[in-house]
């Protein structure tokens, strides 16, 4: 029976199995990656991850324990140092990773590649991913209240019920809080109201003074153009009463002189016959005609 013999043999005797160990940490703490076969990987899994966490500690002790696990001083300090500077701080565990790469040739062993894990973590929050994803599907997520852990002693069913009283309080306050939140906000509709009504005043007011303004830019643009119609209207008359005139005179000058013509001919007959009566005058019959003029005079 192997008692007190836990781990593989790995087909050596127990100090060549040691002497594989240290080998095979100190290779990996150097170059950060081996090749080797699967079993001696996962033998030497469980030693790798206790250095790391020795070297998280950082005492005296966990610095002894980890020379005498590797057996070289310089590379412990090392270690230490990285580790230190935040090489796996926000890692709790799980400090190597193994690859499967093949089958060896021959014996048909499992070829693994065993590597230092240096990335930074990514921690993933259930709660956070549920909800991101309820959202993305577009579903609403109702938080539901938390339920009170049974309580086996009386102090505890005590604490519990009254963390049930405050919880109901608080929903009982939510509505409350609500129902005040938006008082302020129908109180302000009216404001909003009057202020609608106000702006829709001022802007009929400055609609009501641009008509205003183009009405008197069209009558002063109109005024001149009124002005001369009258001035043209004024004209037209005098040209009319103008034009009757120049037509009554030309029509009358003929009318008029004919009948002067025709006085002007009795007349001048009057006059050349008085000359005629004259010529007999010369004859002896002027007495005749001068005897009544004398007869008036006497009178």
């Amino acid at each position: 029976m192997r008692h007190y013999k836990k781990g593989r043999k790995l087909g050596t005797d127990a100090s060549h199995t040691a002497a594989i160990k240290k080998n095979l940490m100190v290779n990996l703490f150097t170059n950060d990656r081996i090749k080797t076969n699967l079993e001696r990987a996962k033998e030497v899994r469980g030693d790798v991850d206790r250095i790391i966490t020795w070297a998280k500690r950082g005492d005296v002790h966990a610095r002894r324990l980890a020379v005498a696990r590797l057996g070289d001083k310089d590379l412990v300090a090392e270690i230490f140092a990285k580790v230190e500077q935040g090489l796996f701080k926000d890692r709790p565990g799980g400090y190597t990773r193994i690859y499967k790469v093949g089958k060896r040739r021959g014996d048909d062993a499992v070829i693994v590649l065993m590597e230092l894990v240096q990335e930074p973590v990514k921690f993933k929050n259930k709660a956070a991913s549920t909800d991101d994803a309820a959202e993305k599907g577009g579903l609403k997520v109702e938080k539901k209240p938390r339920k009170a852990k049974k309580a086996t002693d009386g102090a505890d069913a005590a604490k519990a019920a009254d963390a049930v009283e405050d919880e109901k309080a608080e929903d009982t306050a939510e509505p409350e809080n609500a129902e005040a939140v938006e008082a302020p906000a129908e109180d302000e509709t009216p404001a909003e109201e009057e202020a609608k009504s106000e702006e829709a005043a001022k802007t009929e007011d400055a609609a009501a003074e641009d008509a205003a303004d183009a009405a008197k830019a069209e009558d002063a643009v109109e005024a001149p153009a009124e002005d001369a119609k009258a001035e043209d209207a004024k004209d037209a008359p005098a040209e009319e009463e103008a034009k009757p005139e120049d037509a009554t005179s030309e029509d009358k000058t003929p009318e008029e002189e004919a009948p002067a013509d025709e006085n002007d001919a009795p007349a001048e007959d009057a006059k050349d016959a008085p000359a005629d009566d004259e010529a007999p005058a010369d004859d002896g019959e002027a007495p005749a005609e001068e005897t009544p003029a004398e007869d008036e005079s006497s009178k």
